[in-house]
């Protein structure tokens, strides 16, 4: 299957939010995109207080800062740290310790996230999982997938793993992991895996960890989300997209290799990729086309297919 890369970019100006146009610019020029672009683009989701609202989570439009948000935030940052020089590296580092204070205000006590902040700023347009939360409970969820953003990007601004919300946030996710005794949902079971992933060269129980969340994946690798759409499932490269890293070691080669030709077939004429869970209002389902072809071509191409 070949990815017609001249459709994607056409899609994105078409289509997309200035943020994941700047993102894809990252993608495609490397070291010569306008990282500087990338940088106010995100900035324009940013808060004074450090976090991050205003539609970064696409089905999340409230505009003051909530934990659901971070993950965007931390992945965009590190895209910008994998390509820009080291004059850069110092205005992501900054955003991200600032970030991470936030977070580390808005933790429990046990030093988990909770889903979302309440009540919402504004609630039309946003999901009513983030408006229905529990401001008052730990979410591994959120907090997982948040803690390994966070790790990802210390690869780049080593300073960062020692900041003191994700050294709590780390240790509340290894230790609401290892209780874990039953099969969970299926995002709570991504996201968990994506952050031992994250954490297995540094903090030596992530491969216990990773082996023990094992006994919940089939070997298909596919996950129904339940509370979904009736066709939203989580799938192989949901759990491991990139090569090389232990959590591969979960599925085999095969899987993975039909599922990237899943992915790949997905591309649709418009050039653009799309969603299969529900969306919540218009321009969330625009915005998160844009930002869900960028992961497609991320992930085929780290994956050889392109």
């Amino acid at each position: 299957m070949t990815i017609e890369i001249s459709a994607v970019a056409a899609f994105m100006a078409t289509h997309a939010r200035i943020l994941d146009r700047r993102r894809f610019q990252l993608l495609v020029e490397g070291p010569d995109a306008d990282v500087a672009g990338a940088l106010s683009a995100l900035d324009a989701y940013r808060n004074p207080d450090g976090g991050y609202g205003w539609g970064l989570e696409c089905d999340l439009r409230t505009p003051e800062s909530q934990p659901g948000t971070a993950l965007h935030a931390f992945e965009t940052l590190t895209e910008i740290a994998a390509v820009a020089g080291d004059d850069w590296i110092g205005r992501v580092a900054s955003r991200a310790s600032a970030l991470c204070d936030w977070l580390g205000s808005v933790s429990l006590p046990d030093g988990g996230l909770p889903m979302a902040l309440r009540p919402l700023g504004v609630e039309e347009g946003s999901a009513p999982w983030w408006a229905s939360a529990d401001p008052a409970s730990s979410s591994l969820q959120i907090t997982s997938v948040s803690a390994a953003t966070a790790h990802t990007l210390a690869k780049h601004v080593p300073a960062l793993a020692r900041h003191p919300w994700l050294e709590r946030a780390t240790r509340y996710c290894l230790d609401a992991i290892a209780a874990i005794d039953e099969a969970p949902h299926a995002y709570v079971l991504s996201f968990a895996v994506r952050f031992l992933d994250a954490v297995y060269d540094t903090h030596p129980e992530a491969s216990g960890l990773l082996s023990k969340l094992a006994q919940y994946i089939p070997e298909s690798g596919t996950l129904p989300v339940e509370g979904g759409t009736e066709n939203e499932m989580l799938r192989p490269l949901d759990l491991a997209p990139f090569p090389g890293r232990p959590a591969r070691s979960l599925l085999d080669r095969k899987v993975i290799e039909a599922d990237l030709d899943r992915l790949a077939a997905e591309q649709r004429d418009d050039g653009g990729w799309t969603v299969d869970y529900a969306t919540i209002s218009p321009a969330g389902a625009l915005d998160w086309r844009g930002y869900i072809t960028v992961h497609a071509v991320t992930v085929l191409r780290a994956n050889g297919r392109m």
